[in-house]
């Protein structure tokens, strides 16, 4: 198994993050587009490939959490789909495998007895963005190795399920098994990753206790070694998804104490 390291606050420069994961003997960096400094339109593609070969890494990227391929304004949507594409371009620059992005529930409103999703009210409309989605991507990425793996978050709702069964229908998606959200959110998406296991290929492991997520392997609640037996089971590339310089000594010390890293 490969394991990588998350973008982390405390560490300023790309250099400063390719140090850490070196000290750290990890595999690769997923690189965060929430931060300015990792927008497609700052990063200097010949640096980020010296960086990589200077310190012995590669990357995964991470879309920004904000990104809504199903917003209902078109040209909010038509950014994303841009930012979607640009991505894909420089994933295939840098030789990244993985694309992970989050699926947002979206607006609702709330009624006096419930939550109205609008993505849900609007089904058809917002079902149809996800197959023009797929198709974007399948032409972006054509024959390139690069798979775009959905995270669970807060729990799959119905019409979410819906469209990640429509991207699933293609080679070019597939899952990313967040087990500290699951957790948080009372396990609600295990029974469906594990159904589609098959499409798992991408996992970012941290510890989680009640509600609180993205702890130190080792310092919750959660049968890690059963999830690790899940990702070597599918060959899946594991980010140590704390947030902390700290936490993640402590994760990797806990991984290679139990024989799961070298």
């Amino acid at each position: 198994m490969l394991f990588g390291m998350p973008t982390l606050i405390e560490t300023n420069t790309l250099e400063e993050c390719a140090a850490v994961c070196r000290v750290m003997n990890l595999d690769f960096i997923e690189l965060n587009m929430n931060l300015p400094q990792y927008q497609t339109t700052e990063i200097d593609i010949s640096y980020f490939i010296d960086i990589a070969d200077k310190y012995g890494v590669f990357y995964t990227i991470h879309l920004d959490e904000n990104f809504n391929i199903s917003d209902f304004n078109p040209y909010i949507a038509d950014g994303y789909q841009r930012t979607a594409a640009e991505t894909i371009a420089l994933a295939n620059r840098l030789g990244a495998p993985v694309i992970n992005m989050h699926m947002p529930r979206g607006v609702y409103f709330t009624l006096p007895d419930r939550k109205v999703y609008l993505f849900e009210e609007y089904r058809e409309r917002y079902l149809k963005s996800m197959t023009d989605f797929r198709q974007l991507c399948e032409a972006e990425i054509g024959t390139e190795n690069i798979r775009i793996c959905i995270e669970n978050c807060e729990g799959f709702l119905g019409f979410q399920r819906e469209a990640l069964n429509i991207l699933l229908t293609s080679q070019v998606f597939g899952l990313t098994f967040d087990i500290g959200h699951n957790h948080a959110c009372g396990g609600a998406d295990e029974d469906y990753i594990l159904e589609n296991k098959r499409y798992l290929k991408h996992m970012h492991m941290h510890d989680a206790a009640g509600d609180k997520n993205h702890l130190a392997l080792g310092t919750g609640e959660l049968d890690i070694a059963k999830y690790c037996a899940l990702a070597r089971e599918h060959n899946c590339r594991i980010v140590l998804e704390t947030k902390t310089i700290e936490g993640l000594r402590q994760s990797v010390e806990w991984m290679r104490h139990r024989g799961y890293m070298e």
